[in-house]
């Protein structure tokens, strides 16, 4: 049992929100009720568009990401996960009034590619356009020895964009077979694992058979779950 409540700062996508309570659910090792981690789940959809917002197309989410930030800390939390990629583009000015920590996940990503015995070396990134744009995953890893590889443009344009979109849709079946035709293609390129660096992009690969996998993957909602327990139970 902890008395420890963590923050969830969610809505960016709602599915990939409920999916991230869900899965921290089930990785929390729990005999009963009171076994599981105290958590607030803020789950705003109206937060703008981060991509949009990138480009100057759109308005600036850090008002409201904060706004749930202050929600979660007047309902007593004391640390914050973030169940979106993307939003982490904005994970400095978070971090620097939150007056809480923040999870990074892709810190928490580094601990799952250790945890299954990924060596440094060649792994794969999969992501939105704009996930991939700011080298959130690539810079972070690349310091621990990792070298990404990419989806190119071409997959990025007729696979991987189309399949987050339709998963953002809950149309999520049909993005399972583009989603595991790029990974395993960054397979063939030599990545030891690839990381599915998008909250919607697990959820995808979640509604076909694993067998079609050609390569082990880091689930990034999984990651994050984990290392919100370990903050928990630390």
């Amino acid at each position: 049992m902890t008395d420890k409540i963590l923050g969830v700062l969610g809505g960016m996508g709602p599915l990939a929100s409920a999916h991230f309570m869900l899965r921290l659910t089930l990785l929390t090792p729990a005999d009963k009720d009171q076994d599981h981690i105290p958590a607030v789940l803020w789950s705003d959809p109206r937060i703008p568009d981060r991509a949009a917002s990138r480009l100057g197309n759109g308005a600036d989410p850090l008002p409201w990401l904060m706004r749930g930030i202050d929600g979660l800390r007047a309902a007593g939390c004391e640390a914050i996960a973030i169940p979106c990629n993307t939003a982490h583009g904005w994970y400095e000015p978070m971090a620097r009034d939150a007056g809480m920590p923040i999870l990074h996940i892709v810190d928490a990503t580094a601990t799952d590619l250790r945890r299954i015995g990924i060596a440094p070396g060649r792994i794969g990134l999969m992501g939105t356009q704009l996930t991939l744009s700011m080298k959130l995953f690539q810079e972070r890893l690349a310091a621990q020895g990792w070298d990404i590889i990419e989806p190119d443009a071409m997959q990025m344009e007729r696979l991987v964009t189309p399949a987050i979109a339709a998963v953002k849709a809950n149309r999520v079946a049909e993005a399972y077979h583009p989603l595991v035709e790029v990974a395993n293609s960054l397979a063939a390129r030599g990545a030891s694992a690839v990381v599915l660096g998008c909250t919607e992009i697990p959820l995808a690969i979640l509604a076909g058979p694993a067998e079609g996998l050609e390569v082990p993957v880091v689930d990034t909602i999984d990651a994050l779950a984990r290392a919100s327990i370990a903050w928990a139970r630390g």
